[in-house]
């Protein structure tokens, strides 16, 4: 059976891009007769907020988004809170450390931000990290570590990295090109690449439908997959909502978020529909319930590109 999952980060409230994101993941799933799966990825504690998960959760119950696993739902591959899965990326940390895949690096944020100033690698993954602290002796590293705790950093393999998107097609990433990428950090956070691939491969997920700024942490993730020898989904990046101007979405503009529209009384059906409009399920915005798309869902009439939301959708609220 197909898995597919929505994974927010609660950061803030759910603007209308994610929830154009979730309800072509839902879609996807429910046409598929799959079983669709709610994790809040909750890791990065600064960022992240109890409040803005539970919003997350009335946010899609008002949508019309159901799922059959996440918080407060059973499974059995649980639990469903980023937070509470830590145990799981130390153990992979461990497995990528025994393997010899990993190394410490003592870089300050100085040298890193000289790094990033560098020619970039992949467009959204930024400057290709040069291998600095890659082949420091045991000296240098015990000597480096009295003054800084080190990050940890994997091995990329010396080799290219491709894959098919649903959307974007062949992907093709030569040799080089991703750099060494921290999995841990020094204040022993998790990184995203990590947490995620831990947790789709543990959590069975066969299909990530995700959005379209996500599509260059792809090759990072399958270098995981492969190293931690786990089979990866098949990946969709859908195109991104944006304003008319092009620019992108931000959980900061709060007269978007799902939470202003549904304080301002807009019926659920009329986001959806403008939503399904959007992704080319509908041949004119009307208002819709989320159910009654799942036989119109189809990735082939979605365009590859970014959609601009008209002063229409800007007004729902």
């Amino acid at each position: 059976m197909r898995r597919g999952r929505f994974a927010p980060t609660p950061s803030g409230p759910m603007h209308i891009g994610n929830a154009f994101t979730a309800l072509l993941a839902w879609l996807q799933m429910r046409h598929a007769s799959g079983t669709f799966v709610l994790r809040i990825e909750d890791i990065d504690g600064p960022r992240s907020r109890p409040e803005y998960a539970r919003l997350i959760v009335e946010d899609l119950t008002w949508m019309g988004l159901d799922w059959d696993e996440g918080p407060a739902t059973d499974g059995s591959y649980g639990p469903y809170l980023q937070s509470e899965r830590l145990e799981l990326y130390e153990q992979a940390v461990e497995r990528l450390q025994r393997r010899g895949r990993l190394y410490p690096c003592y870089c300050s944020r100085a040298e890193l931000a000289a790094i990033a100033n560098a020619p970039h690698g992949l467009a959204s993954e930024g400057a290709v990290y040069p291998g600095l602290c890659k082949e420091l002796s045991e000296e240098e590293r015990r000597r480096k570590a009295q003054v800084k705790p080190p990050s940890l950093r994997v091995a990329v393999p010396d080799h290219s990295i491709s894959f098919e998107d649903g959307m974007a097609g062949v992907q093709h990433v030569p040799p080089g090109a991703l750099g060494d990428f921290v999995v841990k950090r020094a204040d022993g956070q998790f990184s995203y690449q990590l947490a995620v691939v831990v947790d789709d491969a543990a959590m069975g997920i066969t299909d990530v439908l995700r959005g379209a700024d996500l599509l260059d942490s792809t090759p990072r993730q399958l270098v995981l997959y492969e190293l931690l020898e786990a089979t990866p989904p098949s990946f969709c990046h859908v195109p991104l909502l944006c304003t008319p101007e092009g620019g992108r979405l931000s959980k900061r503009d709060r007269s978007l978020s799902l939470a202003a529209l549904r304080a301002a009384g807009v019926p659920p059906e009329r986001l959806i529909g403008y939503l399904a409009y959007a992704a080319g399920l509908l041949d004119r915005p009307e208002p819709a319930q989320a159910a009654e798309l799942v036989p119109l869902f189809s990735l082939e009439r979605l365009s590859g590109e970014q959609i601009a939301l008209s002063e229409e959708a800007l007004a729902l609220g």
